[in-house]
Formats: C-alpha cells, sequence, structure tokens
C-alpha cells in the first residue's frame, strides 16, 4: 500500500490548477493500492469572492466530476484537500475535503471545523476565513483499505484534541490538506505533524501549497509523510512534486501493542 502527498502552487484559476494536477497525476508509478491527497486550495487559490463563485454544492459540478474521474482513470483512493462547497440557505460557504475511491465514488467528506482567523507577519497579513467560510461541526472517518482515514484540514493541525477523537475511533492515518503561510509553516508545520503522528501512532500525510501564488502569497510547501513513530520518511520542500512512501500497516499494530498511549490516557 502506497500514500502519496502532492504538493502544488495553484492559482485563482481552475484551468491552470486542473492541469498542473493532471500532469502530476500521468507521473505516478503502477503500484496500487495508492492513496493521493491533493493540498488545501488545489483547485482555487485567490480572493473571497474566487471562492463563492467557484463554490459547488456537494457532489455536483466540474471540479467534483474532475475528481471522481481521476480517481476512476488512474485507478486511486483521491483525496481532495479542501475546495469551496456551498451551503444551502447560506451566504457562507465550506472548504472541504472529499474522498474517492478508485471506481470514481465519493466515500467521504469532512467540512473545516478550525478557521484560520490570526494576523501573520508577512505580506498578506490579515487572515479572515470566517467572513467567507462557515465551520464544519463533524470529525469524519472514511473506510479504506490503508484503514480507517482521519480527515482535516490545514489550521485544524494546532488542534490535538480533534486527532485524538480520530485516532480513538480508530483512524490509522490522518490526512493534512494544508496551504500554511512560509511565517507560520517555517516555525510549526513539522513539529505539528510529527506530534499529531506520535501521539496518536498514526501515519500522518500531509500536503501543502508551497511556493509562491500570484495572489502575492507565499506558503511553506514541505510535504511529507511522517510513519507512527514520528520518523520523517519523504518531504518534498518547494515547487510541484509528489511525495511518495510504502506504507507499513504492521507498524501501527506494533506501536499500539508495545505502548498503547491510547489505553493509559486518563483524560479522555
Amino acid at each position: 500500500m502506497w500514500l502519496c502527498a502532492m504538493q502544488l502552487i495553484s492559482g485563482r484559476h481552475w484551468a491552470d490548477n486542473r492541469a498542473q494536477i493532471a500532469r502530476l497525476l500521468a507521473e505516478l508509478p503502477p503500484a496500487r493500492p495508492l492513496l493521493v491527497l491533493l493540498p488545501e486550495n488545489f483547485a482555487l487559490f485567490g480572493e473571497r469572492q474566487g471562492y463563492l463563485d467557484g463554490a459547488e454544492r456537494l457532489g455536483e459540478g466540474p471540479i467534483q466530476f474532475q475528481l471522481a474521474s481521476w480517481a476512476q482513470e488512474h485507478g486511486i483512493w483521491l483525496v481532495a484537500g479542501a475546495m469551496p462547497t456551498t451551503i444551502p440557505g447560506s451566504e457562507h460557504i465550506h472548504t472541504s475535503s472529499l474522498v474517492f475511491d478508485p471506481a470514481g465514488a465519493r466515500r467521504g467528506h469532512y467540512h473545516k471545523i478550525h478557521l484560520f482567523d490570526v494576523d501573520v507577519a508577512d505580506n498578506h497579513g490579515r487572515y479572515r476565513e470566517s467572513e467567507t467560510f462557515s465551520p464544519g461541526q463533524e470529525v469524519s472517518l472514511t473506510d479504506s483499505p490503508f484503514g480507517p482515514l482521519g480527515l482535516s484540514i490545514c489550521y485544524d493541525l494546532r488542534f490535538p484534541e480533534l486527532y485524538r477523537r480520530l485516532s480513538a475511533q480508530g483512524a490509522r492515518v490522518l490526512l493534512v490538506p494544508a496551504a500554511f503561510t512560509a511565517v507560520t509553516g517555517e516555525a510549526h508545520w513539522e513539529p505539528l505533524l510529527r506530534a499529531r503522528a506520535i501521539e496518536n501512532q498514526c501515519y500522518v500525510v500531509a500536503a501543502n501549497q508551497g511556493g509562491s501564488h500570484e495572489t502575492g502569497r507565499q506558503t511553506w510547501g514541505h510535504s511529507m509523510i511522517i510513519d507512527p513513530w514520528g520518523r520523517v520518511l519523504a518531504c518534498q520542500d518547494s515547487g510541484p512534486a509528489t511525495v511518495l512512501v510504502k506504507m507499513d500497516p504492521g507498524l501501527v499494530d506494533e506501536l499500539k501493542r508495545t505502548m498503547p498511549v491510547l489505553q493509559h490516557a486518563r483524560l479522555l
């Protein structure tokens, strides 16, 4: 079983981003089963109005149709890191992660719970996702050949209680699609990812945006895959690329047997 994190430098327009993703998918090795995680904002990376205009109803729209088609064409489990989806009756939208199986069927979804309302010392400065997005309300696991997949998105990474709930419910692979800023990424990206892997004894697949975007944003990159012992197995510093690792399911079982931290936890 293989795990893949795809790193992109997405822009405002779906057509350009679609071509970038298609090229990287065409370069994947033939090994299967294979799980591919796209980063946050893989389809649209722009300003507020662009997300509102490009949002799709869950289960409908050209972006989701293309995702299902790619999953089927390449015979992969494809996790659409995060894209805008509509909320019936609301002027706000969700940012959502979608899971497609090799038959092209959507097997699960997750709406981002924690919204990035912070000030960062970069050229963008002020981030207020809550002006455009509404938070999700539910944690989400999706069954797969790799074990249950624990879904999360970007800023969620700073909230360990979410991942503990996912692992307590059986997650074996934690997925972290992101568009971490260069400033916050340099300081916190790898330590947080390794901590989530270690404390939950799960594989972590983290797909980040990685470079300079047409909006002026700078993202950190360093997409990586981490094993349940906290070892970084592969990492891509910057630029569009894929990070590929062979999964050892037995390692999860071994660690849960020899160091049963979930059984020892007292504050759940």
